[in-house]
């Protein structure tokens, strides 16, 4: 089985507030109907579903109301990547001892309440290529590397 096409899927009671905010931390676009928001990548590939939940609770992390999903974005400018998020309505949850560490991540949350992160420093297509080859095989590595190497 191939797998074509992952995408991220959302409750929220504001279709457009949430909507709009996963396109704009992907630099995309909204496509909209009455129930169902979709999010476009600026490579053109579908990333991220809004459904109306008009009943929706907003996750309360870590320990009050259970998170319905989370996302990690990998970034390479932490400082960048947290002044847009917050610049389109994201809140910081956890914040990171020194966001220019070689490593790190912060907790946010979407205008829906979702938690999500900012993570930079992760290993390089390269490195995940290599490691992926070790434990599981060179062919799913170099698939993997490949697809990496794409969306770089």
């Amino acid at each position: 089985m191939d797998i074509i096409r992952q995408v991220v899927v959302f409750d929220a009671a504001d279709l457009h507030a949430e909507s709009a905010f996963w396109a704009g931390m992907l630099d995309g676009h909204v496509f909209e109907d009455d129930r169902w928001h979709s999010v476009i990548d600026a490579a053109g590939q579908w990333r991220v579903g809004v459904q109306l939940a008009p009943g929706h609770v907003a996750p309360q992390w870590p320990d009050g109301n259970p998170q319905q999903v989370h996302l990690d974005l990998h970034v390479t400018d932490a400082k960048a990547a947290h002044d847009k998020a917050v610049a389109l309505g994201a809140r910081l949850l956890q914040g990171a001892p020194d966001l220019d560490a070689e490593e790190g991540h912060q907790v946010y949350a979407d205008p829906a309440g979702h938690p999500f992160c900012l993570g930079w420093g992760q290993p390089s297509p390269e490195r995940l290529a290599a490691f992926v080859a070790e434990h599981i095989g060179a062919r799913t590595a170099d698939k993997a590397g490949a697809t990496a190497n794409r969306r770089a």
